[in-house]
């Protein structure tokens, strides 16, 4: 049995952080970060059923075109994504009664629905990338046991080629679901290879106040190259919900709206214009 302090409940008998119950929760799950980009899903919707919101974690569940979708946010970052992952696994595949793993366990389906910056000069800014890969620098996937479902030899490379100091950790790589990869695809969709940071300032670069530990690590990271693929955009979330995704049982991809383009310098004239595109997308995807 599940000990109260591993599997906390809310009074009302919701899972912990997220405040929702089983019933709440539909199959196929939209991930955003913005607790307020939630609504802006939500409102394309026919109707909703379920609205609830805990700290930065807003869920609403309704029917878009027939089909019925949760649409959740996780906040920022691979920590969160620990908390959500975790909770929704418990929510389909723990008997909250017994305290115990169901017998049959149910796989969800998991598109995270986000903003990027782009690295690569082909890859233009009110594009859509989906993360072919999602490459793990930070360590909260280390406190699981990962080694089946992650390409070392990818990772070798990576180390190599940026130098990289592993007393940072280790970087992970994690491949998306190719059930839901297929299922979204299209000649509309760059494919790429996401890194994922632990952070927003000296993860990835930025310097105000603070020295960072390798300040050419961004430069490394753009000419990176692995049999061609190179790597295509930063954000912090996508290591995570795959790496989980894949120990768990469930299907994950992640979606970016391209703003910005580093390394030619331009950022969209409109970027609420491309997310409502990226939206639109996974949506009449998910529905057919």
């Amino acid at each position: 049995m599940i000990q109260s302090s591993e599997l906390i409940l809310n009074p009302d008998g919701s899972v912990y952080h997220l405040n929702v119950k089983p019933e709440h929760i539909a199959h196929d799950i939209i991930f955003v970060g913005d607790q307020n980009r939630v609504e802006k899903i939500t409102q394309f919707f026919d109707s909703i059923e379920f609205s609830t919101q805990k700290r930065e974690f807003k869920t609403q569940t309704g029917l878009y075109k027939g089909k019925r979708i949760s649409v959740i946010s996780t906040g920022i970052g691979p920590d969160n994504i620990d908390i959500v992952m975790n909770e929704l696994d418990a929510l389909v595949n723990i008997d909250f009664q017994t305290r115990q793993p169901k017998e049959k366990l149910v796989s969800l389906n998991i598109i995270r629905v986000g903003t990027s910056g782009s690295l690569q000069e082909n890859i233009p800014v009110d594009s859509i990338v989906m993360s072919k890969f999602g490459l793990g620098l930070d360590n909260m996937l280390h406190s699981y046991l990962i080694d089946e479902i992650t390409h070392p030899e990818i990772e070798d490379a990576f180390i190599q080629q940026t130098n990289w100091d592993l007393k940072k950790g280790r970087p992970y790589v994690i491949s998306c679901s190719e059930k839901l990869e297929k299922r979204i695809e299209s000649d509309q969709i760059f494919k790429g290879f996401t890194a994922t940071a632990p952070g927003f300032y000296g993860p990835q670069g930025r310097v105000l106040r603070l020295a960072i530990q390798d300040p050419e690590l961004n430069h490394k990271m753009d000419n990176f190259n692995f049999q061609g693929t190179q790597i295509t955009n930063l954000e912090m979330e996508t290591s995570a919900i795959y790496g989980l995704s894949k120990l768990l049982g469930h299907e994950a991809l992640s979606l970016n709206a391209i703003i910005a383009n580093r390394a030619n310098g331009t950022f969209s004239e409109d970027p609420y214009k491309a997310v409502d595109a990226l939206i639109a997308y996974t949506l009449d995807k998910l529905a057919q």
